[in-house]
C-alpha cells in the first residue's frame, strides 16, 4: 500500500545538474529518515544523502558539497539537488523511507536512472 515514486532522473553532461524528487503515498507511520541511495551493476547499494525528521543530514563523502537533500515532512516528499555531476555519479538512485516505529519499517522506491556523460 505504501509507495515511493521517484522522478527527475535522466541524462546530463558532466558539470550539469539534476533534481530528484520522491513522494511517499499510502498509509505510513511517522517517518524518521528519508534519503537517497544509489547502485551500479555489480556494486552494493550505497547511501548518497539522508535527512532525519529533525533535520540532521548525512552525505557520502563523494557528493558532499555538490548534492543537497531537502524534505517536506507534511507532504512526505524528499528531493536531492545534484550539481556539478560527474560520470562517476552514474547510477540508479533509490528513494528510501524509514519509520519511527518499533520495530522500524523500511520502504524503497523502484529507482530512477541518472546517467552523466563526459
Amino acid at each position: 500500500q505504501v509507495q515511493l515514486v521517484e522522478s527527475g532522473g535522466g541524462l546530463v553532461q558532466a558539470g550539469g545538474s539534476l533534481r530528484l524528487s520522491c513522494a511517499a503515498s499510502g498509509t505510513i507511520s511517522s517517518i524518521n529518515t528519508m534519503g537517497w541511495y544509489r547502485q551500479t551493476p555489480g556494486k552494493q547499494r550505497e547511501l548518497v544523502a539522508s535527512m532525519t525528521n529533525v533535520g540532521s543530514t548525512n552525505y557520502a563523502d563523494s557528493v558532499r558539497g555538490r548534492f543537497t537533500i531537502s524534505r517536506d515532512n507534511a507532504k512526505k516528499t524528499v528531493s536531492l539537488q545534484m550539481n556539478s555531476l560527474q560520470p562517476e555519479d552514474t547510477a540508479v538512485y533509490y528513494c528510501n523511507v524509514r519509520t519511527l516505529t518499533i520495530p522500524n519499517r523500511n520502504y524503497w522506491g523502484q529507482g530512477t536512472q541518472v546517467t552523466v556523460s563526459s
